[in-house]
């Protein structure tokens, strides 16, 4: 019995000596791994560094104020500044047309010739009567001459037996008789000029010339039809003088004002800039819109465009304000928050901004940048906060 005892006490001295000994064998086993995985800490922390010595290249472009205007888009559209119908100014058959649909022309050009033989032939006739005039005058003057000769003689013989006072009186008459015909001989003269510059003129305006440049839109006549004076001869359009008209909302139109430039862009987004030049003062009381006209800038000659043709107006809703901007191109999405990276020290710093109104290339920075801070727009993709970047030359 007392054996019994004994074994008994052995064993509860087993069982409860064995935890603390697991116990240490686990400690011992996790202090033999401990250096292992601390290693393999450190070489995942060393991959993920960038590499020194190795920057990125980026380019950059400073945040900067700008004035920004809210604007809406309005339906607009090109109106040509001269367009309509070139008409005859005299009567006549149709003897050439010079020109077809489609055709380009400069102001001067040739568009049709009327049948101008009878005023030819008149022209000649008052040529001549102009000429038989001035033979006439010359025949008069050598009268004239003659007459102021006879006078001189007749007033040297005052002194003498041999003066008459009647042929002294006659040589008088004579003398202004013969200026009294020069006078009327001249008059003559002036009104047949007039006559033959009259038939000139006529003559000039069988010939019908294209009085600006312009593309012919429309052929109203053919050759061998008599059009009188007034008559339509071709349609005509200018496409190097073109406005931009919009019908503008009642209420959209206190940000417009003569000389506002605004923005306008065609249906193949190319967009160009316009100079408010007149707000026409009627309203269309079925839509509450007014016409405006603006004056584009076209820096150089735009190919296609066209009268009527359809274009898209921004409209500013009220007076510009300065903001704070970049270019969109540094804007960098995560998430639902928008980054961007500025170069600091040669070092990528993120930026979390709140973005506001876009204003053509640049969009509205509302917090989280200060101006003139370089902002990376170039190779901004795949940078990490710190990473060492070089800024390329001539950004």
């Amino acid at each position: 019995m007392k054996k019994f005892g004994i074994l008994v006490a052995l064993l509860l001295m087993a069982l409860a000596f064995l935890p603390v000994a697991g116990l240490q064998h686990a400690r011992a086993a996790e202090a033999a791994t401990s250096p292992t995985k601390q290693l393999d800490k450190e070489k995942e922390q060393e991959k993920t560094k960038e590499p020194a010595g190795n920057p990125s290249l980026v380019g950059v472009d400073p945040a900067r104020l700008e004035p920004l205007t809210q604007t809406i888009p309005i339906i607009g559209r090109l109106v040509a500044v001269q367009s309509g119908k070139v008409s005859a100014e005299v009567g006549g058959a149709v003897r050439k047309l010079a020109v077809a649909v489609g055709d380009h022309v400069e102001a001067g050009d040739l568009i049709a010739r009327l049948d101008n033989e009878t005023v030819k032939a008149q022209l000649a006739v008052q040529q001549s009567q102009v000429e038989e005039g001035i033979a006439e005058l010359g025949a008069l003057q050598a009268e004239l001459l003659l007459a102021e000769q006879d006078m001189k003689r007749q007033n040297d013989l005052k002194k003498s037996g041999a003066f008459s006072r009647a042929k002294h009186e006659d040589a008088i008459q004579k003398v202004a008789k013969a200026k009294s015909n020069i006078l009327r001989a001249k008059a003559v003269i002036e009104t047949r000029k007039a006559t033959r510059r009259l038939t000139e003129i006529t003559l000039g305006k069988s010939e019908i010339r294209a009085p600006y440049s312009g593309v012919v839109s429309e052929k109203l006549t053919e050759i061998g039809a008599y059009v009188r004076a007034g008559d339509a001869v071709v349609a005509l359009v200018s496409d190097s003088s073109l406005e931009v008209e919009a019908d503008v909302p009642s209420a959209r139109l206190g940000g417009l004002r003569a000389g506002v430039t605004v923005s306008f862009s065609l249906a193949d987004g190319r967009e160009f800039s316009a100079v408010v030049r007149a707000l026409l003062p009627t309203e269309n009381p079925m839509t509450r819109t007014r016409p405006v006209r603006f004056t584009p800038n076209f820096e150089a000659p735009v190919a296609g465009l066209a009268d009527a043709q359809t274009v898209s107006v921004n409209i500013p809703l009220g007076a510009s304000r300065k903001v704070l901007t970049v270019h969109k191109d540094a804007i960098i999405k995560r998430g639902d928050k928008s980054v961007v990276y500025i170069v600091a020290n040669e070092i990528a710093e993120a930026r979390t901004v709140r973005l506001g109104e876009s204003t053509g290339a640049r969009i509205e920075i509302m917090s989280g940048l200060k101006v003139g801070e370089s902002v990376i727009i170039r190779g901004n993709e795949r940078l990490r906060p710190g990473a060492q970047v070089k800024i390329r030359t001539g950004s």
